[in-house]
């Protein structure tokens, strides 16, 4: 009951609270806050997306400003432009051929290309193809969200529309303005175009891989024959499914390899996975049933792949290929400059150079030009033949791993064998005309199927010697430090350099040194050290900045300019074959630079010219310092390193003045040479660098002169001129020593030391030559010293030549560790010259040590030299007995006597530089006394009288007692020790 009432009064309370309203009251006002915040939001959210919208338009329209608006004429130009093809002459307007592009690419027409390939590439590049208007909103959006969040699995936002508008009108820069402007063009390009004809334009242009040559082909005709040998029209479901696949990644996706091979089973898998999600798709997208689907899916499409066939090449590949990239970098700069970007511009900016490159190479391949070159026809086939069919290229040699020092393996497809890969001596070479800079003609290497490298134009190599008339010798004498004859001394030298690691020393590629030597001499036998002496005496001024970029060297680096290897060719990033003889052009234009050129015009179809070569020159040597340097070089192939070069000429006679080279190891070998009209370069060596067979530079230098021949026997006006290089005014012959350079002295004439070269007549030497003195001098420890006036004139050379000890302090040659390095080798006259010690002899006071070990041989004495460092000479005294006295018989600078008498006594003294003499030796007796003497005891009681005597004044030192023999052979025994080490070092000198 009492529960009852309990209820009651609740349900009571609870209608008078529902009737007073309360919670009514409550859900209002929490209603009313709900709704207002969300109300709050709705609108803030409209008015952001509004915000938004209109920062977006306006940061759209800031992008696509300076687009112009495009009428439709000329949309259908830029869509449908991709046959007219580029036309290539040679000199002369001899026709060479058309320019390929870098895509293999046949046009059809839309109703020739079968419905399962039009609906694959629809249903995998774009399923809203048939809807929209050139863009797809969400999947732009979609694009730019992955873009923004750096997605790692980006679905793209293009339509067929936009990519076609990408790959015919703007570029593949990945930026927002580019995507901005190709939205615009989309949407114009829908305006104007039905979607049959665009999608007839998009199978025309889009890339699909490689076909069975190797080739990259464009186009679904193209791809259809390239990939499968049928046409477009019959390809079937799995074949349309496959190649519409290919577009998102051609390379990684194609089937073949860029040798036309096919590729194994791993290489084609991408490709297959890629066909089965088209398929996917088309099923997805209902353009095929269930059925359809699984036959597709479970079909062998590797079978249906054509064979491979060999590459068909064109005639002239590494020709063509160079017209190519010439015609993309004139074109790229003529197109900046039109929309106002300079040359610094596009030189300083990846961005711009990259897009206008771009649009360059489009429009060689699809506006159609007549493209006329510097290239003699007859000259280039000549040397294609030549350089192909030239026999004596040297050995190839296996390419090595640098990282493991082991041979690379290849596979043999044939065989499927792993083989060591071996590669060839690679050749490149270039003719100019001197004056105008014309590239005549060049050979890019041995066949274009082994290496596509141009070596004449791209590949980069150490130029070895043939930097020294560019950067040492032409130079030093511009800057008045040296003359051709001007005396260096080639000796073992270090050379120490701030930023040098280590010190650096050069050496001449022989192996040895060869004294003083002139600049002529220095150059034509290509000693290494006499050109990296006078680099450090001219490094200072940068000559790399003074020369070297003046002659057109492009790739030279910030510490070329201070490294002094550079003297010898030890360019960090290398040069060109067409760089270094460019510069050699430049002694053969009277010092004047002209930067040598392929493409004489550029013509429209219609012949509207829209660039022609301008020739300019720039000083770079005065014409008495391009003399001189042309005439040294003259005897590179006169008496020098080049001889094999002229003596393989059919025209010797011709003027011609050059230099050959070696980089280090034997890796390359160089030969440049210039005549009044041409200058011609050659380099051989491996593409990846090793040691050159022996005979390198002979092989070089004859392949060089057979060219030569052939294109003088083609051109003889032009490679074998009549005239010498005509020497300027300025230019005077002089006389000077051999020994010093300088003006010869009486003594340098008497001696035969004079030889005459030509000389700047600023820089003609005004001193006479103070290097030969003739007077009295002795030998000490086989080095000359200048007599002094208490010096024994037995021992003096009153009518020698030696050095003056002056002239070799004010040169610096005292400092060598052996000074008769300055003694050229094998030269008559020199021999006769002693080097004398810049050093004053040291007076002890003490009276020298005695010879030793004094033996007798036939008509010969012989003994080992006193172990006192001052001796000039011995004195030789004989006895008719034992018992006799000891009398002066002769005197000598050598180490052994001729004797006339056969029974006597001799001993020997040493006698030093101030006249000091020393004991006598140990006696030897010469002939039998026994009948003389009386009995053994007497006889050595005699002896032994004898030998203790010591009142002999004119035999001081004859006896002595026990301790005087020990120090004797004490003395004998340091005796034998230096005389070893003596031995030694002659022997280490010969070596």
């Amino acid at each position: 009951m009492d529960n009852k009432k309990i209820t009651h009064n609740l349900l009571t309370k609870l209608k008078d609270w529902w009737k007073k309203g309360s919670i009514f009251k409550g859900f209002r006002i929490t209603y009313d806050v709900i709704w207002n915040v969300i109300l709050f939001f709705i609108i803030a959210g409209v008015v952001g997306l509004f915000f938004a919208g209109g920062v977006g338009a306006g940061y759209f329209a800031s992008l696509v400003k300076d687009e112009e608006i495009r009428p439709r004429e000329n949309m259908e130009r830029d869509i449908y432009n991709y046959e007219e093809t580029s036309e290539l002459f040679f000199t002369n307007n001899v026709y060479l051929g058309e320019l390929n592009s870098d895509l293999f690419r046949e046009e059809i027409t839309l109703d020739e290309v079968s419905k399962y390939a039009k609906d694959a590439i629809i249903a995998t590049e774009d399923e809203y193809f048939n809807s929209h208007n050139g863009v797809v909103p969400k999947a732009i959006l979609r694009a730019v969200v992955q873009e923004a969040t750096n997605a790692s699995v980006k679905t793209g936002g293009s339509t067929l529309t936009q990519q076609l508008i990408k790959n015919q009108i703007l570029t593949n820069e990945v930026s927002f303005e580019r995507k901005a402007k190709e939205i615009l063009l989309a949407l114009r390009l829908e305006r104007f175009f039905d979607k049959d004809e665009i999608l007839e334009a998009y199978l025309n242009i889009v890339p699909f891989g490689r076909n069975a040559n190797g080739r990259n082909i464009a186009g679904i005709q193209t791809a259809a024959q390239g990939i499968f040998g049928v046409d477009a029209k019959e390809l079937n479901l799995p074949q349309a499914a496959f190649i519409a696949g290919l577009p998102q990644s051609p390379s990684y996706y194609t089937p073949f390899r860029n040798n036309g091979q096919q590729k194994g089973t791993d290489g084609l898998e991408p490709g297959l996975n890629r066909m089965k999600s088209v398929l996917n798709r088309m099923l997805e997208s209902e353009v095929i049933n269930e059925e359809e689907y699984q036959e597709a899916i479970h079909y062998d499409i590797v079978a249906d792949f054509t064979e491979p066939e060999p590459s068909t090449l064109d005639k002239y590949p590494y020709l063509t290929n160079e017209i190519k990239e010439r015609a993309t970098d004139i074109l790229t700069q003529i197109l900046a400059e039109e929309d106002g970007y300079t040359k610094e511009d596009i030189d300083n900016n990846e961005i711009l150079e990259e897009e206008y490159t771009i649009l360059a190479k489009r429009e060689l391949t699809q506006r159609g030009y007549r493209i006329h070159t510097t290239i003699d026809k007859q000259i280039y086939d000549k040397f294609q033949g030549i350089a192909a069919n030239y026999d004596n290229y040297g050995r190839d040699k296996p390419v090595i791993d640098h990282e493991t020092g082991d041979p690379v393996l290849v596979e043999n497809p044939e065989t499927g064998e792993n083989e060591v890969l071996m590669e060839p001596v690679q050749v490149g070479s270039i003719l100019m005309e001197n004056s105008t800079g014309k590239i005549i003609s060049f050979v890019g290497g041995r066949d274009f199927e082994i290496e596509e490298l141009n070596h004449a134009t791209d590949a980069r190599r150490p130029n070895g010697s043939t930097m020294k008339p560019l950067l040492v010798y032409g130079p030093a004498f511009e800057e008045g430090v040296m003359q051709p004859g001007s005396i260096i001394a080639d000796t073992d030298t270090e050379f120490q350099y701030p930023g040098m690691p280590e010190p650096w020393n050069p050496g001449n590629y022989t192996g040895r040194n060869y004294g003083l030597v002139s600049v002529r001499e220095a150059l034509y036998k290509s000693h290494n050290v006499p050109a990296a002496k006078t680099y450090m005496q001219i490094i200072n001024e940068d000559p790399v900045s003074k020369y070297l970029l003046k002659m057109g060297f492009t790739s030279l680096t910030e510490g070329d300019h201070s490294n002094p290897s550079m003297a010898l060719g030890g360019v960090t990033n290398g040069v060109t074959i067409e760089e270094n003889t460019n510069a050699y052009a430049t002694f053969g234009n009277g010092g004047n630079f002209v930067d040598a050129y392929m493409i004489e015009k550029i013509e429209t179809l219609d012949g509207e010219l829209i660039y022609e070569h301008e020739t300019k020159t720039e000083e770079v040597f005065t014409p008495q310092t391009n003399y001189l340097m042309i005439d040294m070089m003259r005897d590179v192939l006169k008496r020098g390193t080049a001889t094999a070069a002229r003596a393989n000429l059919t025209n010797p006679n011709v003027d011609w003045s050059g230099k050959t080279g070696t980089s280090n190891d034997w890796y390359d070998t160089w030969f440049v040479a210039t005549n009044p009209n041409v200058t011609m370069g050659i380099w051989m060596g491996y593409d990846t660098p090793k040691v050159l067979d022996s005979g390198y530079s002979n092989r070089n230098v004859t392949l060089w002169a057979q060219l030569v021949n052939a294109a003088t026997e083609i051109n003889p006006e032009l490679l074998a001129p009549s005239q010498q290089f005509e020497r300027p005014g300025g230019i005077v012959s002089r006389s000077y020593c051999v020994t010093s350079g300088m003006l010869p002295s009486d003594l340098c004439n008497e001696l035969g030391l004079v030889k005459t070269d030509l000389y700047n007549v600023d820089s003609v030497p005004n001193e006479r030559d103070n290097s030969l003195i003739k007077g009295r001098y002795v030998t000490i420890d086989e080095e000359a010293y200048i007599a002094g006036e208490n010096t024994p004139e037995e021992f003096v050379k009153e009518d020698g030549i030696a050095f003056n000890p002056e002239w070799l302090k004010e040169n610096e040659y005292d400092q060598l560790d052996d000074i008769s390095e300055l003694i050229p080798a094998n030269t008559g006259v020199w021999s006769d010259i002693e080097i004398p010690s810049t050093e004053e002899v040291a007076n002890d006071e003490k009276d020298p040590e005695p010879p030793s070990s004094v033996t007798h041989t036939g008509d010969s004495l012989q003994w080992e030299e006193s172990t006192s460092k001052d001796v000039v000479g011995y004195r030789i005294f004989e006895a008719d007995d034992p018992d006799s006295s000891f009398t002066l018989m002769g005197s000598t600078t050598e180490l052994e006597f001729t004797i006339s008498n056969s029974r006597a006594v001799y001993q020997i003294k040493a006698i030093d530089y101030f006249g000091h003499e020393s004991i006598a030796s140990e006696q030897v007796v010469v002939g039998d006394f026994s009948e003389d003497s009386g009995d053994e005891t007497e006889s050595d009681e005699g002896n032994e009288s004898d030998k203790s005597n010591d009142s002999i004044p004119d035999i001081p030192g004859i006896g002595g007692n026990e301790n005087d023999n020990e120090s004797g052979n004490e003395n004998q025994d340091d005796s034998d020790e230096n005389n070893g080490s003596n031995n030694s070092d002659e022997s280490n000198l010969e070596e």
